[in-house]
């Protein structure tokens, strides 16, 4: 199983659209808080649709705690200023894919501790939406991994 982790999220739908998407791929999420919205925000809601019940979420109430959780995992942080394209990395059953909030990224402290990873753009594009992100690199793990699970 793949892994997906937000730090500290801030816009409900792209959430929800994550929530939709772990679903489907099979992935677990993880939310590290504080949320930039509540779990019963209806934007999050209608954008996971009905899929929140097939949704494994896991939630840690800060940085630290989901750190000391899985001190001994691979976690990729997935960033714009990472320096590997994500395509270059051999996924792993397991792996888990670091993403940051919507406006800030994810802070040096992560990006610093774990190998970061980007997807290449244009030269003067600055982002991609976190929910098509998600699914970038998510997928390409999921291939790697011949699908596991999929029907």
């Amino acid at each position: 199983m793949l892994h997906v982790v937000l730090y500290q999220p801030e816009i409900p739908p792209n959430t929800g659209n994550i929530i939709r998407l772990c679903a489907n791929s099979g992935a677990q999420l993880h939310l590290i808080h504080p949320l930039g919205f509540t779990l019963e925000d209806k934007r999050m809601r209608r954008a996971g649709l009905d899929y929140h019940e097939w949704a494994n979420v896991l939630h840690y109430d800060n940085e630290q705690q989901f750190i000391d959780t899985h001190q001994d995992r691979r976690i990729f942080a997935c960033s714009t200023k990472g320096q590997q394209s994500y395509h270059h990395i051999e996924y792993q059953d397991g792996d888990m894919l670091l993403f940051g909030p919507e406006t800030r990224g994810l802070p040096p402290s992560l990006r610093e501790r774990y190998t970061a990873i980007r997807i290449p753009m244009m030269a003067s594009s600055r982002s991609l939406n976190l929910s098509n992100s998600v699914a970038i690199i998510l997928f390409e793990a999921w291939r790697q991994l011949d699908f596991q699970g999929a029907s």
